[in-house]
């Protein structure tokens, strides 16, 4: 097993458009009191061989200090200046005057962020979005930067209506025609890219009893193979930005990059924030660090190196929320490390995930549902069951395959058998989904037949029959 997780981290090599192999960004977030001055991060950024950088606005004393640093910058239009940017060109021609034209290229700006995670903010900026992202666009054209600096809009998982399997990655049925198609066309005419916001950690830490840690903090665990296209994935990082490459896919936009603007993990939680502590979180950045930097995309997308920016780069104590909000710094900000990992090739060289002692399950599951959550059993059990929606023919040809080659155990749905009443197709493919399922040992991507099944975790009910939870 050793030698294959390696060889998946290693094999994948090729090129992507801003570098040679996948590069590594931090996030600097300054929702604090207490941090070093703008300078003073420069200095640390460079120390450590950190060549991209993300901030969420435009503060003149970050652009200044970011000036001849060599350091690439993805600045932040803020959603509260949605409205404006989208309704008078006049204010976006302004805004790209005064933040990105006065500082580049001294200060090497390549991309701007118009808005963050649009879809779920509660002031309901969706539909100034696309206007705003070409005014800002048509302002760059002004002045002739539109070539240097791309515009796009980082997007939450929550964008997406399917994320399990991969491969039946979907947007939001809601946001399709009037946003991404004309965005992703906006991108595609611009040479632009897409940004997305991932967090295996939330993921991890609402489903643990289905999601194994090692898949999640990148650790050597057997992998899950996806029903749908036949990859195997070792990560749920991985996973989840082949579900977003997957949505694309489906909307005829495979040629659309990606840049991965947010993922991190908390070394502090509450006491239900499972999975935050240090260990976990110097295990994932410092894995994903490697796995990006050693080159090689996805599973779906193995010639797409990425670029990955990290969340954050101190710790915010000014942050509302839980704990874990506060926690997900690289850095103290006295410049101290939280914990220690590489972010360059070189650094690579001397890094091993060290980790406790513990007892770990090799059972690996996903998420199966579009939220990328699994609802939690207070038994512990899950079935997999029809989903009548897909229609009578892909019903039966994965009832077909289930009682055929798959080995269920169909015999008590044979007339006159316990399982026989109701006499439904969908009620025979439940019972039929459900004994492969069990028979698999519920293993992730065992209860998907090409999106005909999906998994409950309460007991199915279909008249007096009852489903098995395993053999």
């Amino acid at each position: 097993m050793d030698r294959l997780f390696a060889f998946y981290f290693f094999l994948l090599l090729s090129g992507f458009i801003f570098a040679d192999a996948g590069s590594i960004g931090v996030n600097y977030g300054r929702i604090a009191n207490n941090l070093p001055s703008a300078s003073k991060v420069v200095q640390l950024l460079k120390s450590q061989g950190i060549e991209r950088v993300k901030v969420f606005d435009t503060d003149a004393a970050v652009l200044k200090a970011l000036s001849g640093s060599g350091i690439k910058v993805t600045v932040d239009l803020p959603n509260e200046l949605l409205f404006s940017a989208a309704k008078r060109p006049s204010f976006a021609f302004s805004w790209v005057q005064k933040n990105v034209a006065a500082y580049h290229p001294h200060t090497q700006i390549e991309a701007i962020g118009v808005g963050n995670e649009v879809f779920v903010d509660p002031h309901n900026t969706t539909k100034f979005l696309l206007p705003a992202m070409k005014n800002v666009h048509e302002a760059l054209v002004k002045y002739n930067l539109h070539s240097s600096i791309k515009v796009s809009s980082p997007i939450a998982l929550s964008a997406l209506q399917n994320s399990y399997p991969s491969s039946a990655g979907s947007f939001r049925p809601e946001l399709i025609e009037p946003v991404f198609k004309p965005m992703l066309s906006f991108l595609r005419q611009t040479g632009s890219f897409l940004m997305v916001n991932a967090y295996p950690f939330f993921a991890y830490e609402s489903n643990t009893d289905v999601i194994s840690l090692d898949y999640a903090l990148f650790r050597e665990n057997p992998g899950v193979v996806d029903a749908g296209n036949g990859l195997r994935y070792f990560s749920l990082f991985d996973a989840q930005i082949d579900a977003v490459f997957a949505a694309l896919s489906a909307l005829k936009y495979d040629d659309i990059r990606m840049v991965v603007t947010e993922t991190g993990w908390p070394s502090k939680g509450d006491e239900n924030e499972n999975g935050a502590s240090v260990e976990n979180a110097a295990a994932y950045n410092g894995n994903l660090v490697r796995r990006i930097l050693t080159g090689g995309g996805t599973p779906l997308r193995p010639k797409a190196d990425l670029i990955v920016y990290l969340f954050a780069l101190f710790n915010e104590d000014e942050k509302p929320g839980p704990t874990s909000e506060r926690n997900y710094g690289l850095f103290y900000p006295t410049e101290e490390k939280v914990y220690n990992i590489p972010f360059t090739v070189e650094g690579l060289k001397n890094y091993h995930d060290h980790r406790s002692p513990v007892n770990r399950s090799q059972t690996v599951r996903a998420p199966v549902n579009g939220g990328g959550g699994v609802s939690k059993s207070t038994s512990g059990n899950t079935w997999c069951v029809a989903n009548a929606e897909v229609g009578k023919e892909k019903l039966q040809r994965g009832l077909d395959y289930a009682c055929g080659e798959g080995g269920a155990d169909c015999r008590p749905i044979q007339p006159d058998a316990t399982c026989y009443n109701p006499n439904t197709l969908e009620a025979h493919a439940s019972f039929a989904f459900n004994s492969y399922y069990q028979k698999q040992s519920r293993a992730g991507g065992s209860c998907y037949f090409g999106g005909a099944a999906y998994v409950v975790t309460q007991p199915p009910r279909y008249g007096v029959c009852e489903f098995p939870t395993g053999y």
